[in-house]
């Protein structure tokens, strides 16, 4: 009889406060899967990790199965890949066949446009440049547009949680904490009260554990399963 494929637990390179790794820490977390963090700085890469992933980026997942080994080295795949096992929490609206090419636009909208203008945003702020407003007035057309969703309901889908939630909330965080004072004072009722929820969540607690460096103590520490989302 064949000897079945070894097995290992998926490993996640991560990094703390990347939005990138911040997301696909949050959907495995409320996918209840278990994967060995491994926790970097980006100015000291692992080499095992730029041998899977050249760009040299986070997250990198690296599914094993000896002798095959999968890589999954962008943000919202790993969300997806974690999701598509288990979502028990129907944060991908299974029943609506028109809730995932939504969800995906609008991430892809972040991503690819909101993203960037958050970055400049950032820079003007942190230069004193005299662009800040200019920088923060291209971020807000995608801003307004997630407060009108959350006029209409208490998360950005609908009625509960979904994969759009968890994959701007990181992004939405930076926003609100390029410059405080405006974000407070601003017109994001809705969305002030929806990112203070997630912020103060057991889940966002857990998602933002700080591990050790793994190149300083080859430490293989787990990411665990989520608190329930009950209130």
């Amino acid at each position: 009889m064949a000897c079945a494929p070894f097995m290992t637990q998926p490993i996640l390179y991560s990094l703390q406060n990347c939005p990138y790794a911040m997301r696909a820490r949050l959907a495995i977390l409320m996918s209840q899967q278990s994967v060995l963090i491994r926790a970097i700085v980006m100015t000291n890469k692992p080499a095992e990790m730029l041998a899977l992933s050249p760009k040299g980026t986070v997250p990198v997942l690296v599914l094993s199965t000896e002798p095959n080994i999968q890589v999954i080295d962008e943000s919202l795949d790993i969300m997806l890949w974690a999701l598509n096992l288990s979502d028990p929490d129907n944060l991908l609206y299974a029943e609506d066949a028109k809730a995932l090419p939504e969800m995906l636009a609008i991430i892809n909208e972040n991503d690819q446009q909101f993203k960037p203008n958050l970055e400049r945003y950032k820079r003007a702020k942190r230069f004193h440049g005299d662009d800040e407003e200019a920088c923060r007035l291209q971020c807000e057309p995608f801003i307004q547009a997630l407060e009108q969703r959350l006029s209409q309901h208490p998360f950005l889908m609908g009625s509960t949680p979904s994969l759009l939630d968890f994959a701007l909330l990181p992004f939405v965080r930076q926003f609100s904490r390029v410059n405080r004072q405006h974000y407070r004072d601003g017109p994001y009722t809705h969305l002030q009260h929806w990112l203070n929820q997630q912020l103060q969540s057991q889940l966002f607690s857990k998602a933002m554990l700080q591990y050790p460096l793994w190149l300083e103590t080859h430490e293989e520490n787990s990411l665990g399963k989520p608190p329930s989302l009950e209130t």
